[in-house]
């Protein structure tokens, strides 16, 4: 007999790890890429060491993409990316985008931005600094982490890992 868990199964526990750690742990992009490595076996830890800079939109300033979102496209270059390799030979396949994108489109049309501050006006009404305490304080009393950011990242990993294990598939 097969034990070996299904794609929904798979994806379910993606999704699951991703929401667990955004609300235990924060730092969007390392949530969605941690969730993705340690269930598909990609990326190694230093990748979630430097992806730690880009949670809030980049440096916490809400202005850019969404650090959920990058996290996605992190694991997805991590599989069809260009190597090292050939960044250094100046060899270079466009591969990656082609998948990229299409994670990118499916959060777009989720959430209508890829703006971190748009993301929040959406779901909390307004925006913060997420460098003031107070400011802060009132993000996860309206539920940053128990609800709101948690499921992005629970989102955009599922997606991500879909994405994945379709280019593996291949």
């Amino acid at each position: 007999m097969n034990n070996l868990p299904n794609r929904k199964e798979i994806l379910q526990e993606i999704y699951d790890l991703a929401y667990k750690y955004e609300a235990e742990r924060g730092s969007c992009p390392q949530c969605v890429f941690s969730a993705i490595m340690e269930v598909l076996k990609i990326g190694n830890p230093e990748t979630i060491k430097a992806a730690d800079g880009l949670a809030g939109g980049a440096a916490l300033s809400t202005q850019g993409t969404c650090g959920a979102l990058v996290g996605g496209i992190m694991a997805i270059s991590t599989v069809v990316g260009r190597s090292y390799e050939d960044f250094s030979a100046n060899n270079y396949k466009r591969r990656v985008f082609q998948y990229s994108k299409k994670l990118y489109d499916k959060f777009q049309k989720e959430y209508g931005s890829i703006i971190c501050k748009d993301i929040h006006k959406k779901l909390f009404g307004r925006t913060f600094d997420l460098m003031d305490k107070d400011d802060y304080t009132e993000f996860e009393k309206m539920g940053a982490h128990v609800d709101k950011c948690t499921s992005i990242s629970g989102n955009v990993a599922r997606w991500s890992a879909e994405i994945i294990l379709d280019i593996l598939q291949k």
